[in-house]
């Protein structure tokens, strides 16, 4: 059996008002080629390359030997090169980027003949939600739900020259930390609050009109509770709106907070608005990147593209 490749891209989540349920792919990227071996290997490259190509604790290698033993499949030693773009810990999708390139790996060397839609729900079963997994898988701004094993998901193609700026700070935070600061019930108020700037958002995405986005992306449901974790956010949310920046979020659980622009002059002022205003935090990192519109190619897949796929079975 042959080797394949993967170039699976960062994402980021909620977008402030669409919490569990709205995310947009990001040109940043991990790359892992695998092939068969007689023995399993990781020569990995790029952010954390430590991490990643480490023998132990590795999410990559746990996850893909995890499927194959739950699906009754003989394991495949596979030699592994591993080229990462995406920042680990700063709410840009990592491990949803890891867990879809290890199933779809286990599909395809396991034999397992499963379709994009049954890799993608099994990487959000892992994952425990589909937001980041979607948006990785599909491309583009993903609106999805998962029911019982089954994942419902849109892509729609943002306008090609809006820009996302990245800010993060030195130190990443853990997703399950961010996530238990959450409270455990809302308000009425506060949920339709969420829900009309959830579907403002979506629109927005779908017709290219930044004017709306600042007031879209406004949350009532987790941002203001993640403040004391993610220094960053109380000092960039008031800059939404201004300066070229459409609009202001905590990119999935933080500490990172993605900038949302129109085009990239925009982001080269966003960038320079941000680090005025951030001064006398510490390290800060920026990063400027497009949106990613297009579907992870996968090789199992002979018929189908994504999108024609989703929009006959959303």
């Amino acid at each position: 059996m042959g080797g394949i490749q993967l170039r699976l891209p960062a994402t980021s989540a909620n977008l402030g008002s669409g919490f569990d349920s709205l995310a947009v792919a990001l040109k940043l990227y991990l790359y892992v080629d695998a092939c068969p071996s007689n023995r399993v290997s990781v020569e990995a490259t790029g952010r954390c390359a430590e991490i990643c190509g480490a023998a132990k604790n590795n999410l990559l290698l746990e996850t893909y030997c995890m499927v194959l033993a739950d699906h009754q499949r003989p394991f495949i030693p596979l030699k592994y090169l591993v080229r990462n773009e995406i920042p680990l810990g700063m709410g840009l999708g990592s491990s949803a980027a890891v867990r879809l390139a290890a199933v779809a790996l286990a599909a395809h060397f396991g034999g397992l003949g499963w379709s994009r839609r049954r890799i993608l729900a099994e990487a959000s079963r892992l994952e425990g939600h589909p937001d980041n997994a979607a948006a990785c898988w599909m491309g583009g701004f993903v609106a999805s739900t998962l029911e019982g094993d089954r994942v419902h998901a849109v892509s729609i193609q943002p306008p090609s020259e809006w820009r996302a700026v990245i800010v993060m700070p030195e130190q990443p935070l853990a997703t399950a930390a961010s996530r238990g600061m959450l409270p455990v019930t809302y308000t009425r108020k506060d949920v339709v609050a969420n829900l009309q700037r959830a579907t403002l958002l979506t629109a927005a995405f779908a017709t290219g009109k930044t004017d709306v986005i600042a007031t879209a992306m406004a949350d009532r449901l987790h941002q203001p509770y993640r403040v004391e974790a993610c220094p960053l956010l109380p000092r960039l949310l008031p800059l939404a709106g201004k300066g070229g920046i459409a609009g202001v979020a905590l990119s999935g659980a933080g500490p990172a907070v993605l900038l949302l622009t129109d085009s990239e002059i925009a982001a080269s002022g966003a960038r320079n608005l941000a680090a005025r205003d951030l001064d006398g935090l510490g390290k800060v990192e920026f990063l400027i990147c497009g949106l990613e519109p297009d579907p992870v190619a996968f090789p199992c897949e002979e018929n189908h593209g994504l999108r024609e796929f989703d929009q006959a079975n959303s």
